[in-house]
């Protein structure tokens, strides 16, 4: 971490910080912003659902919920990004306060509640994008909906043609009843309905579904078998948690969901889970708690083929990317293997 980025950060922790994090996306777009481009190397290169990544570390969604600062993100290290999630028409989400830092215990308890500038807008923004590393969109549902399900498949069919891939969201525990969406019966409909929007689409698509932390192992299997069925690309485990197990900070009992590297642990467990389920089936994708090089090489080596992060960010800043993207590249030529997917999936039974 420079020290320009560890007085800014010294200066964001004064603020809201729901008012940090929109000056922080400003501040990207700035000529004083660092941009260090893609860290890639023949080690760090490979594919995750047809999309070939310069490298596994991914940008996770809701940091730029409105794709305001997709240009600048795109060369901050990141092998890909995810912006969202997106809903049919805009909504302004919970009331604040509704962003909560527990700097003790190194995690954020957020509950937004999908506040976003509705995917017209937002879809507009993403097909002025450049042209470099992928780039998704999160799909999300209206908090008043009548029909949560069919928003998807609409957000879906109004900017699949400017992303490379979209994942749809079920496990966001902000909005109400959004969660019930990942039972068998109701997850089947619904990505039914995404399925037939990702057809109608210009081009190949590829479509993730992300899942919360807070499943049962038979639950899990539900969902991994619901997805292999449904032709899901990808599952990304996973979203925050509702858990508050030893915690230390101020805000604990605040309502909402917990990221951070209080996550960590639970979140790689389910995605070791997932791994066992599905074997070759289906690429994972690991989120939640990663904080430096190790907690991302221990996500692959339990099962996934690309991680994500955002919370870490607002404790150790942007460079903690390019930094993370250098310890994979040395732990891959370290372990004399070619490439970092020749690490996935070698220590699944740690977690299980």
């Amino acid at each position: 971490m420079t020290l320009a980025e560890r007085l800014a950060l010294a200066a964001f922790h004064k603020m809201d910080p729901e008012a940090a994090h929109g000056l922080a996306l400003k501040a990207l777009s700035t000529p004083f912003a660092p941009r260090p481009g893609v860290t890639t190397s023949p080690r760090l290169k490979t594919s995750v659902a047809g999309l070939d990544l310069p490298n596994p570390v991914g940008l996770a969604a809701g940091f730029d919920k409105n794709a305001v600062a997709v240009s600048p993100l795109m060369q901050s290290g990141f092998g890909f990004l995810e912006v969202g999630a997106a809903t049919p028409r805009p909504q302004p989400g919970n009331p604040k306060p509704r962003l909560f830092r527990l700097s003790e215990d190194q995690g954020v308890i957020n509950r937004f509640g999908f506040n976003n500038d509705g995917v017209e807008t937002i879809a507009d923004r993403l097909s002025m994008r450049p042209s470099g590393i992928p780039v998704g969109l999160n799909l999300g549902a209206n908090k008043d909906s009548d029909d949560k399900a069919a928003d998807f498949a609409k957000v879906l069919a109004v900017a699949g043609a400017h992303v490379d891939f979209a994942t749809v969201n079920v496990s966001s525990p902000n909005t109400e009843k959004l969660r019930d969406l990942q039972g068998k019966d109701a997850l089947a409909a619904l990505l039914a309905q995404v399925m037939d929007a990702k057809v109608a689409l210009p081009k190949a698509l590829p479509v993730f579904l992300k899942i919360a932390p807070d499943l049962t192992d038979a639950e899990l299997s539900e969902v991994a078998a619901v997805a292999r069925n449904a032709g899901v690309d990808a599952i990304i485990a996973t979203n925050t948690t509702l858990d508050r197990s030893s915690l230390s900070s101020q805000h604990k009992g605040e309502a909402g969901g917990l990221s951070g590297r209080p996550l960590f642990a639970k979140s790689t467990r389910v995605l070791a889970r997932l791994s066992q389920e599905l074997g070759e089936d289906m690429p994972l994708i690991g989120v939640g708690g990663i904080s430096s090089g190790a907690d991302a090489l221990a996500k692959i080596k339990a099962g996934a083929s690309a991680v994500q992060l955002y919370s870490a960010l607002t404790y150790q800043g942007l460079s903690l990317v390019g930094d993370i993207v250098r310890e994979i590249d040395k732990a891959v030529s370290d372990a004399g293997a070619n490439s970092v997917s020749d690490l996935v999936g070698t220590e699944v039974e740690r977690w299980l």
